[in-house]
């Protein structure tokens, strides 16, 4: 069983959630090409999703639930799940990156500096809010497969595979809804139940 501290950090490099609603009723039949949203996704940086994320490590497979709410300078994510561990909190600002879990407050400069405190290595969390729209972290390179219509269909970065699987329209925007994560012998599968860009609740 691996230690509440160490699930729900390799969790949050994964992402995850756990609420569920209905079908989008009006959404288009059809996607609209990649380029027609692209600029709105990069302009979104406010959101929550909810999912649930299958982990896979060379130690041990387990799931967890995570809610996670995106502000331009703050996002929270609340895990929770079969971990045995309870609900564990993750708050980010500029600078300053707190954990905390059943086994107290960790406190870093950023989400990869905490992962380095408590693990002894690190994984990109800070990219994780633009793979989660589809899109590459800025400032690092990266390779993409794209489908007829422009939608990635796989994305490598920082050792970092990326296969997006479905994709689910909201608000107008159409977002990926299952995803493939791999880094090295680490493995996560997401299905996001719940988008809902804009304002988070």
């Amino acid at each position: 069983m691996m230690r509440p501290f160490i699930a729900a950090l390799l969790t949050l490099a994964m992402l995850a959630g756990c609420a569920s609603r209905p079908m989008d009723t009006e959404a288009p039949l059809e996607r609209e090409p990649w380029q027609d949203q692209a600029q709105r996704l990069e302009q979104l940086d406010r959101w929550t999703l909810a999912g649930k994320v299958g982990l896979r490590t060379p130690q041990d497979t387990t799931s967890a639930n995570l809610d996670w709410a995106q502000y331009p300078g703050y996002y929270r994510m609340l895990i929770s799940g079969p971990f045995g561990s309870g609900r564990n909190l993750l708050e980010g600002r500029e600078g300053r990156v707190t954990l905390n879990t059943s086994e107290g407050r960790f406190e870093a400069t950023s989400p990869e500096a905490l992962m380095e405190q408590q693990l002894g290595w690190s994984l990109p969390i800070s990219a994780l809010d633009h793979w989660v729209r589809g899109l590459p972290a800025p400032g690092a390179h990266y390779e993409r497969e794209s489908d007829e219509l422009g939608y990635p269909t796989q994305l490598q970065q920082a050792g970092w595979q990326i296969d997006y699987r479905d994709w689910e329209h909201a608000d107008g925007l159409w977002l990926p809804r299952r995803l493939v994560m791999t880094y090295d012998e680490l493995r996560a599968t997401l299905v996001i139940n719940d988008w809902q860009p804009g304002e988070p609740r």
